[in-house]
C-alpha cells in the first residue's frame, strides 16, 4: 500500500482487476445487494406534503352547482356538468393533452401568486351559442360539422374538429365572455367559505402553448369539468392552478377539511337539521284500545250493538301512524285532552 495517502499502487490495482477477472476474489460480499433506490429530482416540488386536493374537490362541487345555474339564468342553457377529480401534474403534460383551438384565458386570483388558466373548450361556446339564440344546442358550425375526414391523411376526424387557425367571430367571443363572467362569480361563492377571492381577466389566446402560467417542469392542479349540452354535445372546462399558488395556503385547505369532519360540524349539521323539520305537521292518534274479532261478527253488527274489550291502564299516542308515547285520557275544562306519561321505546314495538 502506498503510505502517504493510503491508495493503491498500479501493481496492486493490476493484481485486483486480473483476480476479479478471473474469478479468485469474490465481487458479491457487499452490504444492501439486493436494496433497490427510486430515482428523486432534488430539484423538483415534492407534491406529497403539499396541497390537499380534497379541500379543493369540495370547492369545485359547490362551483359546479352554481356554475350550472348561472348559465341557465344568462344564456338558457342548463349543461350537465361533471367535476373530475382534481390532479397535480406537470404544465408540460397538461398541455400535451390540448388541442388548438380553445378558449384559453390567463387569470389572476386574487390574493393567490401567480396567474391561473379557464379553459374553454369550442363545444360549450357553440352549444351555449345556438341555445341562446333559440336553436337546439346541437354545437359544431356547420361547415366544420360537415367535414368527417383529414383532407391530407383521409382519417376520420374527432366528432368536436375545428381547423388549427379557427380564429372565433365576435359573436362567439362575446359568447365565451358571458361564460367566463358567470364562471368568475360561481368560483368566488364557491370559494367564498374558505376565504374571499377577486378575479382580473388577463389575456386569451386560441393556442394553449402560448399561455405560460408555469414552466413545462412546474407543477399545476388541474380541475376538469366534463360538460354535456342539451344537444348532446360534449365539452370540457379546465381550471388550472398553478402548485405555487396554493401551496401557501396547504394549512389553511387541509383545516377545512379536518373541520368539515368534526364533532362541531356534525353538532351544526344536527342543529341545522332539527331547524328544517321544526315546522312539519304530522298527525297524532289516541289509541284506546283494540279488539280483534271475526269477519263474520263484525259483518253482521249494526248500530246500537256494544263491544266489550279490557281498557289498558294507559292509552297509547300515534305519531305518523306510529306509536310514541302512552298516555291518561281525561278531562281539562270542558275539553277532553291526553296526558303524556312516557315516551315507547322503538324496541318494544
Amino acid at each position: 500500500m502506498a503510505e502517504n495517502n493510503n491508495l493503491l499502487s498500479p501493481e496492486e490495482l493490476a493484481a485486483l482487476a486480473e483476480g476479479i477477472d478471473d474469478g479468485s476474489i469474490a465481487v458479491d460480499t457487499g452490504f444492501n445487494l439486493t436494496t433497490r433506490v427510486k430515482k428523486h429530482d432534488l430539484a423538483s416540488e415534492d407534491s406529497t406534503l403539499g396541497v390537499n386536493t380534497a379541500a379543493l374537490e369540495m370547492i369545485n362541487e359547490r362551483f359546479v352547482r352554481l356554475f350550472r345555474l348561472g348559465l341557465m339564468e344568462v344564456l338558457r342553457t342548463s349543461p350537465r356538468i361533471t367535476p373530475s377529480r382534481a390532479q397535480i401534474v406537470r404544465f408540460g403534460d397538461y398541455l400535451k393533452n390540448l388541442r388548438a383551438p380553445l378558449s384559453v384565458n390567463t387569470i389572476r386570483i386574487n390574493p393567490l401568486r401567480g396567474f391561473s388558466l379557464a379553459v374553454i373548450e369550442p363545444t360549450l361556446v357553440f352549444s351555449a351559442l345556438d341555445n341562446f339564440f333559440g336553436g337546439t344546442g346541437s354545437g359544431m358550425p356547420g361547415a366544420q360539422r360537415r367535414r368527417t375526414t383529414d383532407r391530407e391523411t383521409g382519417e376520420p376526424l374527432p366528432p368536436n374538429w375545428l381547423p388549427p387557425g379557427r380564429m372565433f367571430t365576435p359573436t362567439e367571443t362575446r359568447i365565451t365572455k358571458i361564460i367566463l363572467d358567470v364562471f368568475f362569480r360561481s368560483l368566488k361563492e364557491a370559494w367564498a367559505p374558505l376565504m374571499p377571492v377577486e378575479f382580473d381577466h388577463v389575456g386569451s389566446e386560441i393556442n394553449p402553448q402560448f399561455a405560460q402560467i408555469a414552466d413545462e417542469n412546474d407543477l399545476v392542479i388541474t380541475s376538469r369539468f366534463e360538460t354535456e349540452g342539451n344537444g348532446g354535445v360534449k365539452g370540457f372546462v379546465d381550471l388550472v392552478y398553478p402548485y405555487s399558488s396554493l401551496k401557501p395556503l396547504r394549512d389553511m385547505l387541509r383545516n377545512r377539511v379536518q373541520a368539515d369532519g368534526s364533532e362541531e360540524s356534525d353538532k351544526k349539521w344536527r342543529q341545522d337539521l332539527t331547524a328544517a323539520v321544526g315546522d312539519s305537521t304530522l298527525e297524532v292518534q289516541v289509541l284506546l284500545g283494540q279488539i280483534t274479532a271475526h269477519y263474520s261478527k263484525v259483518e253482521t253488527l249494526k248500530e246500537g250493538d256494544l263491544l266489550f274489550f279490557n281498557k289498558p291502564e294507559l292509552a297509547s299516542i300515534l305519531v305518523g301512524g306510529l306509536p310514541a308515547f302512552e298516555g291518561q285520557v281525561g278531562m281539562t275544562g270542558p275539553q277532553v285532552a291526553v296526558r303524556i306519561d312516557r315516551p315507547i321505546s322503538p324496541e318494544t314495538i
